[in-house]
């Protein structure tokens, strides 16, 4: 992991805070280029993040670009990029894929973090591998699963035949 802030629901500047938390990691890891571009991951469909969770549906990357004004962390995690202000729920990739991010809420505050070289961090391997041994939803869409599954396969070391 690179970077990792909490900030507590008691912060008086709770929103602001997390907002400044998203940013610092978001410049700092290299999430944003020059053009102020990232990828977005949205779910499929016009539902919230807690809709979405429910349903565990497939997900897409859109690219975007941060305006000069934004408010990722309140207006935002009250639509698509969470459950409400400042209860985000989100990941976030640098459009050369060298960094992921992550926000979402935990019982105390809501935490943002970033990962670099995410196809090489033993904790993204281990939740890869943890989502292929989980029991299949009536919702889930499968080939995303397959997908998973073979590119997982593509990384083992192969036997070399003698």
């Amino acid at each position: 992991m690179f970077g990792f802030h909490l900030v507590e629901y008691e912060d008086p500047r709770f929103v602001e805070r997390l907002n400044a938390a998203w940013y610092e990691l978001a410049t700092s890891s290299g999430l944003i280029d020059e053009n102020r571009e990232f990828l977005l991951m949205l779910p499929r469909g016009t539902w919230t993040a807690e809709e979405d969770r429910r349903r565990r549906a497939m997900h897409g990357w859109q690219r975007v670009r941060l305006l000069e004004r934004w408010d990722i962390m309140g207006a935002g995690a009250a639509t698509f990029l969470g459950i409400r202000p400042g209860h985000p729920g989100f990941a976030m990739l640098a459009l050369d894929n060298s960094v992921w991010l992550l926000a979402d809420t935990y019982e105390t505050g809501a935490a943002v973090y970033a990962v670099r070289d995410p196809a090489d961090s033993p904790g993204v391997l281990c939740e890869l591998k943890r989502e292929l041994e989980r029991p299949v939803g009536k919702n889930e869409d499968r080939e995303f699963r397959r997908e998973i599954g073979v590119w997982l396969e593509s990384r083992q070391p192969r036997a070399s035949g003698a």
